[in-house]
Parts: structure tokens; C-alpha cells; sequence
């Protein structure tokens, strides 16, 4: 059991999942969008609370697969070798699922009708993870500094304020969620190693 231990399992079936979903998307047309898509209608209405999940798998092309699923990757398998796969798993869909209920909190406030898909709220609960870990873990990872995570977060919420048809409300929501998740752990770990310690 332990040779895998280390190995990106999670992220990458992940990244298989979102891009297997992406491939029957292009091939169905709008019929998933249309039974995954998250809108504050359909949900809080309809009842369709599923769709606070399932728009996680959704992208609109090419372009928004190939970015979350590029950073999904590679930061989703340094975050998976430091807590392990099912701690990553966890926080991976805390994020989205937080990351969406924000978003629809968002809308409804601003009456906003529109349908949102991706998997940008649980990568950006990703960042917020990776941050709680460098302040508050005991631990070090190679060339991760708190500077050089704030950047990342920095730069990743600038493009998702300054671009169009982007979901920052879910983004917020799921780097928030992160954070405070990887906090807890980090807590809980501080508390177990004084309990060891005694």
C-alpha cells in the first residue's frame, strides 16, 4: 500500500472524470450542461440540489477545462502527497460544494438567473489549503513560501475579477473554504502532537 501513498491517484482521476465529462459534453451538445448547470432556479426552486455538485465536472470549452484541470493537476498533487488521498478528496469537493453554495447565496442576493459550471471554487479551495498548510503546518514544502502562495492567490482572483463570465462568487466561496478546512487540520495535527508529546 505505501508505493502509492505518494502517487497523485485522486487528482489525476479527477482530471480523467472532468476531461471524460468534457468529451461527452462536446459530443451531447447542451444536454448535460442542461441537467448539470447550477442557477439559483433550479436548485433552490426546482429542488435539483445535485447540481451543486455536478456542475463541479462541467466546462464551457477548451480553454476553461485546460486551465482548472492544468492547476487541478499539478497543485492538487503536491496538496495530495502532503495530507494524503482521502484528507484531499475531502477538501477537494468541501471546496467546490462551498465554493457553489456562495455563489448561489451571490445570486439570489443580486437576482442574478444565470447558470454556472467548473471546477474553478474547488481549485481555488486548493489555494486556500495550500495556505493554510504554510501558516499554520510545522511542516515545509520545498519552494512553497507564504509569499509566493498569496501571489498565486493574488494573480488567480485578479484574472477571475478582470475576466467576463466568470463565477468570482464561487471562487471566493471555495478559497475560503480551503483555508479554513486546512486550518482545522492543521489544528487538530498541532493538538495531536501535544497529546503525543505529553
Amino acid at each position: 500500500m505505501d508505493r502509492w501513498k505518494d502517487l497523485p491517484i485522486v487528482s489525476a482521476t479527477l482530471v480523467a472524470i472532468n476531461i471524460f465529462v468534457f468529451l461527452i459534453c462536446t459530443f451531447t451538445g447542451n444536454l448535460l450542461y442542461n441537467m448539470g448547470r447550477m442557477d439559483a432556479w433550479s436548485v433552490l426552486i426546482s429542488g435539483e440540489y445535485f447540481r451543486v455538485l455536478w456542475a463541479l465536472f462541467l466546462h464551457g470549452d477548451i480553454g476553461h477545462i485546460f486551465n482548472n484541470m492544468l492547476i487541478l493537476f499539478f497543485l492538487g498533487a503536491m496538496i495530495e502527497k502532503e495530507v494524503g488521498h482521502i484528507r484531499y478528496t475531502l477538501f477537494y469537493f468541501l471546496s467546490g460544494i462551498g465554493g457553489n453554495l456562495l455563489s448561489l447565496w451571490y445570486k439570489v442576493q443580486t437576482g442574478d438567473m444565470s447558470g454556472s459550471i467548473g471546477a474553478s471554487g474547488a481549485v481555488f479551495g486548493l489555494d486556500g489549503v495550500l495556505l493554510a498548510m504554510v501558516l499554520f503546518s510545522k511542516r515545509r514544502m520545498e519552494n512553497v513560501t507564504i509569499p509566493r502562495v498569496l501571489l498565486m492567490i493574488a494573480y488567480s482572483l485578479y484574472s477571475g475579477l478582470t475576466g467576463q463570465n466568470v463565477d468570482n462568487a464561487a471562487h471566493i466561496g471555495g478559497l475560503v473554504t480551503g483555508f479554513l478546512a486546512g486550518m482545522i487540520m492543521c489544528v487538530f495535527q498541532k493538538l495531536k502532537m501535544v497529546k503525543n508529546n505529553r
